[in-house]
């Protein structure tokens, strides 16, 4: 399991003030209103930053770092990520697994070992996992009841049903 959950990316600067555009990589960019810090991965360690204020545009946030006061001390931190420790993470409804969790995960179906998921495609009605199937190739499988018979974060394990058509 991951230690830290990534929540945006710092796409550009956003006036000379030293504010930045995120781009949101949680499901509800809203909670950016009750962050008070955040670990900036620099690429050659961590860097905690305070969250002073946050404002949205468009499908971005826009957020100011306290102490951070000219786009000269934020610019060099251009795509770099932002995350949050697990513990300080959106609480998830039952049947709810962050996307980092999910990745690298055992599939099985009732045959036996399928693959492993690879990545998380967000789409507007359900998600789909990608698939790595050791017989097939890419698979597509959609985040419904009817395909994912269980999930076991701690085993890194699903459980899946294919149903017809999906191969």
């Amino acid at each position: 399991m991951e230690q830290f959950l990534q929540v945006g990316v710092i796409s550009s600067t956003h006036g000379i003030r030293g504010e930045v555009k995120v781009f949101p990589t949680t499901d509800d960019p809203a909670r950016f209103k009750k962050l008070k810090r955040v670990l900036l991965d620099t690429g050659r360690g961590q860097l905690e930053l305070e969250v002073q204020s946050v404002k949205f545009f468009k499908q971005f946030v826009i957020v100011k770092f306290k102490g951070i006061d000219n786009i000269n001390e934020i610019e060099q931190y251009k795509g770099k990520s932002l995350f949050v420790p697990r513990e300080n993470a959106v609480r998830l409804e039952k049947d709810e697994y962050y996307i980092a969790d999910l990745i690298g995960m055992e599939i099985f179906t009732e045959d036996g070992r399928f693959g492993i998921l690879r990545d998380v495609m967000e789409t507007g009605a359900n998600e789909v996992y990608i698939i790595d199937s050791d017989e097939y190739g890419e698979v597509l499988i959609p985040a419904i009841r009817q395909c994912i018979l269980d999930v076991d974060v701690a085993e890194n394990k699903m459980k899946i049903h294919l149903m017809d058509g999906l191969i």
